[in-house]
């Protein structure tokens, strides 16, 4: 069973629905994409059908394949061997590079993308002018759409090639405008806005809470409450912080912020998502960039204090990083040298009179926070990215709240081609700017590509269709550097976040929803409104997602057929490109398949791995021990084997000097010592704060982690597959840890 923590009876609900009064017709992206299927299906009739002028287009490009120029073929050499050499300087040049450069820096980051696009040239030549197979209409159009969707796919990437020449770092600028900010000399008075729809009250009290406890004296916090609950009134009250509701609902969460700006007057204004608990810091690190004039606004990114379903499914809470520190260790750097950060709706700092100048935030889109973004672009201000992570939030908390939250960005993105906001061709944004943000739009569309490449392998062998003509001296020429460079260098590139591999597994288990949903956009943009992510979940059993799971059953089911026809019926060919696709898709739908069980989650609240020295008072006797896990519920510590604990104890948290009374709740034997965990009886205000600031608020408290290598990826995914035999041992059950 799946819940959400009660607070009031009003908070039952999840959802709330945008209305929007756009009525559907078609736009000229969604003509643009029509024209273009229409010609290319056109053609491929026409060759199909034997039209003669078509034929005779595709037999001279057929000769072309036959006879590709020299340049591009492997040289004749005595020893095969020898055909290695480009792989093997290249991987030396690549470990060379991150010797000397540990992380990307100026000449280190264009080196290695210079390289990497120059590879990524050859490779598309290659396949352009040598590697299709066009000898007939069938295996002709196969072969043309595998290589249409190699280009969508590897597109996105290529731009961003190009873009990391402009990265920018912010840490030094940050550090000199702090100062003012911590001498008192320049402190603009500040609103922080806490907009809310139904989340429970327990995560907006650490969230007004972690807000209060900002180092910054000339501020103002506010809770926007678009729900209009009694409780949450009588919260603002208890804490001291300012309550602002509104009649209705219009606009959603830029409605709601919008209400707001009019009845408040703070010369900036920060904004965090319910859940979104500050460091102290916050605001010492951020404000002091108004002092120039020209910026409008101030993002940091979204970090997560706890870990997202993928990991927490797969058992890898400490393994794998979430999946949004590509996009804020990696994109948004990139964004910010073009001047295309993205605003991502929590954890900025904006300029009231540059909101103000255009019309506040924008309501024309389930993303507001991105197209308010560009507005303050094309009006001419700079938008900052400051890669600290200054603020901690919830992660969604099942696989299909995830998924849920996904396909909302999709569709706000993709509005963007209905809008007046559209990035491509607002007026007021330079050729960078428009390229950052085209990256963006385009990231959503690789979802095609990436379900096509799960059907390839199963046509290929069922079809007996060979859509690439290549020979295995080429393979090793031409593709082995190109596809080994990018797996050496993509993760150091995005600054050890994600490898490739595992980057592979997530889209994967997101590409046929976002599919599905990039076409339903594209027809109906507006289509469906705004769905609130739900926060605060526990679970006290197992949950799978069918409806997830049935397309990936189906590929599966397929593909294992089609590898076993492949494994006991080899094509003639010297490549086998059915069987080694099919072997890789099978283990990442197998992965994918895994991660579909919610876990039970039996606390609302999270736990956090804590060393901190502590005194426990019981009637029997005292103890000083050191904490393991400590949460706004209770602690877990680590005593002798022969400690004896009555149930109500007080424990003093030192050097906080936080003295709680609470109850041993659980205790048991590990490694010769007792584990027990106390849960504390009911805080007063002052104790939850001094809680809060010590989990949540302490500048620092949300490290970088890296990401495994591509080794230790292979490693995983290769464990991850052998995870269901665990659920037959009920004993491990509990232990649902993977270590790599």
């Amino acid at each position: 069973m799946q819940t959400i923590k009660p607070v009031s009876e009003s908070n039952r609900g999840i959802y709330v629905k945008r209305k929007s009064s756009t009525r559907f017709s078609l736009h000229f992206a969604t003509l643009g994409i029509l024209s273009v299927l229409g010609f290319l299906g056109a053609i491929a009739v026409s060759w199909l059908l034997g039209n003669s002028h078509v034929t005779e287009l595709f037999i001279q490009l057929h000769l072309i394949q036959a006879n590709p120029p020299s340049w591009l073929m492997p040289p004749e050499v005595s020893n095969k061997y020898y055909l290695l050499a480009p792989t093997v300087i290249l991987l030396v040049l690549a470990q060379v590079v991150m010797k000397l450069s540990p992380e990307p820096t100026t000449w280190s980051r264009r080196l290695v993308a210079m390289t990497l696009f120059a590879l990524f040239l050859r490779y598309f030549f290659w396949r352009s002018l040598s590697s299709l197979n066009l000898a007939t209409p069938v295996e002709g159009i196969f072969s043309l759409m595998l290589f249409l969707m190699e280009l969508l796919a590897m597109g996105g990437g290529a731009l961003q090639l190009l873009l990391l020449l402009t990265v920018k770092n912010r840490d030094r600028e940050a550090e000199k405008y702090s100062v003012a900010v911590k001498e008192n000399s320049y402190n603009p008075s500040v609103d922080i806005l806490i907009p809310t729809y139904n989340e429970p009250d327990f995560i907006l009290k650490r969230t007004i809470i972690g807000c209060q406890a900002i180092n910054y004296d000339n501020k103002q916090v506010y809770i926007l409450d678009d729900t209009r609950r009694q409780s949450v009134k009588q919260l603002a009250q208890e804490l001291g912080c300012h309550y602002i509701t509104r009649s209705d609902n219009f606009g959603a969460k830029a409605g709601n912020l919008n209400n707001a700006l009019k009845k408040t007057s703070g010369e900036l204004v920060v904004v965090f998502d319910a859940d979104f608990v500050p460091t102290t810091n916050f605001l010492e690190r951020t404000v002091g960039f108004f002092q120039k004039d020209k910026i409008a606004l101030v993002q940091t990114p979204q970090s997560f204090y706890n870990s997202d379903p993928i990991a927490h499914n797969l058992g890898l809470q400490e393994v794998l990083t979430s999946e949004e520190e590509v996009f804020y260790r990696h994109l948004q750097p990139i964004k910010d040298g073009t001047g295309s950060v993205v605003c991502a709706g929590t954890s900025f700092v904006a300029r009231r009179n540059a909101l103000r100048e255009i019309g506040y935030f924008a309501t024309q889109s389930v993303s507001e926070d991105y197209f308010t973004g560009i507005q303050l672009s094309a009006r001419g201000y700079e938008l900052v990215y400051l890669d600290e992570k200054l603020s901690a939030g919830l992660a969604a908390e099942s696989i299909g709240a995830h998924i849920e939250q996904r396909l909302r960005w999709v569709r706000g993105t993709l509005q963007a081609f209905f809008i007046k906001s559209n990035p491509l061709t607002i007026p007021g944004l330079n050729l960078w700017q428009r390229l950052g943000h085209l990256e963006g739009i385009f990231h959503w569309f690789t979802c095609i590509p990436r379900v096509f490449f799960l059907i390839v392998p199963v046509i290929c062998i069922f079809g007996q269709l060979n859509p690439v003509l290549s020979s295995s001296s080429e393979m090793v020429y031409i593709f082995l550097p190109y596809y080994m460079m990018q797996l050496t260098m993509f993760s150091w590139l995005n600054k050890r976040s994600r490898s490739v591999l595992l980057s592979d597994v997530y889209s994967l288990i997101q590409a046929i929803p976002v599919f599905v949903t990039v076409f339903k956009v594209m027809f109906s943009p507006f289509g469906k409104g705004f769905k609130v992510t739900p926060k605060g979940l526990s679970r006290d059993k197992f949950n799978y997602n069918w409806s997830l799971a049935l397309p990936m059953t189906i590929l599966f089911g397929a593909t294992m057929v089609s590898f076993s026809v492949s494994l006991l019926n080899p094509p003639s060919t010297s490549f086998n490109l059915g069987l080694y696709w099919s072997s890789y898709n099978l283990l990442t739908i197998s992965v994918a398949m895994i991660t579909l069980l919610d876990l039970p989650k039996p606390s609302f609240y999270e736990w956090f791995t804590i060393k901190k020295e502590i005194d426990v008072y019981s009637d029997r006797s005292t103890y000083q021990s050191v904490t393991q896990k400590i949460s706004e519920e209770g602690v877990e510590i680590i005593l002798e084997r022969s400690a004896d604990l009555s149930t109500d104890v007080f424990v003093e948290l030192l050097p906080e000097v936080l003295i709680v009374s609470g109850k041993v709740t659980r205790s048991y034997l590990e490694n010769d010592y007792l584990i027990v965990t106390i849960k504390f009886n009911q805080l007063n205000l002052e104790q939850h704060r001094e809680l809060v600031e010590m989990l949540y608020c302490v500048p620092g408290r949300w490290q970088k982690r890296n990401t495994p290598n591509e080794l230790q990826s292979i490693f995983i995914l290769f464990k991850l597959v052998l995870r269901p035999l665990m659920f037959l041992n009920s004993k491990k059950v509990s232990k649902l840890k993977l270590q790599y």
